[in-house]
């Protein structure tokens, strides 16, 4: 690496006044890049790869079998279903026709002040399911204890079917003040990882695509005939065949 360096400084002090100072300079600097290439070895080379560092793989959706419950709150005076109360039992049958094809529980209260309320309108809970599509011979009426449940203790409708989860938010297994890694924090991206898995309408579109639906053949046979019938192109159309 002297030799070379003696040589640069020698290239520079030979340089003629003609050529003039910059590229004198140049040839130089020519001389250094090609000195500093000759001393790098192939032990000299340096390899960076990434940091694996994905919030998908430390919360990961996951398809499995949960329990689904809705509550309906029943006030003591109640008499039959109310439009709120109906639509809540609607928005769970569509739920279930959706992802179960099991059992649906009927829960009603015990011990509390409303449970003669409750009990009174189970039967309509029931009607209604059926109507939206639910076989009688799959609802199953039962009851738990809601002694402490206050007076608003609600009619519990449950099935168990399909659904996505993933972790649960809040771990914060390290500290970030003291973290040097250059990484996100390991709570990064779980919310929204919570929150797809809430919204997808069918969580076994997450394992696998759906089958095709079948073709419109009106609408294909529609768009075959215009095809062949329309003899306009775009050049008849505009008149011109070029720009």
């Amino acid at each position: 690496m002297d030799e070379n360096r003696d040589q640069a400084m020698a290239l520079m002090n030979s340089t003629t006044p003609r050529l003039g100072y910059s590229k004198a300079l140049l040839a130089a600097a020519a001389v250094s890049m090609a000195t500093l290439s000759g001393c790098a070895g192939p032990h000299d080379q340096l390899t960076t790869g990434g940091i694996p560092d994905d919030y998908r793989a430390r919360h990961p959706i996951i398809v499995t079998e949960a329990e689904q419950t809705v509550d309906i709150p029943v006030a003591s005076t109640d008499r039959r279903l109310t439009i709120a109360q109906r639509d809540l039992i609607r928005g769970f049958a569509a739920n279930y026709t959706s992802r179960a094809s099991g059992p649906v529980y009927v829960l009603s209260p015990e011990g509390s002040p409303n449970s003669a309320a409750a009990y009174q309108l189970r039967n309509q809970v029931r009607a209604e399911l059926t109507t939206k599509g639910i076989a009688s011979s799959k609802i199953i009426n039962t009851s738990y204890a809601a002694a402490d449940a206050g007076d608003a203790a609600p009619i519990r409708l449950s099935f168990t079917g399909t659904t996505a989860v993933t972790t649960q938010c809040g771990q914060w297994p390290k500290d970030i003040s003291n973290d040097f890694a250059n990484q996100n924090y390991y709570n990064f991206g779980c919310a929204s990882q919570n929150n797809l898995a809430a919204q997808v309408a069918n969580p076994e579109d997450l394992v696998a695509p759906r089958g095709m639906t079948p073709i419109d053949a009106q609408r294909r046979n529609n768009a075959i005939k215009e095809y062949r019938t329309t003899t306009t192109t775009i050049e008849d159309a505009s008149g011109s065949s070029g720009f």
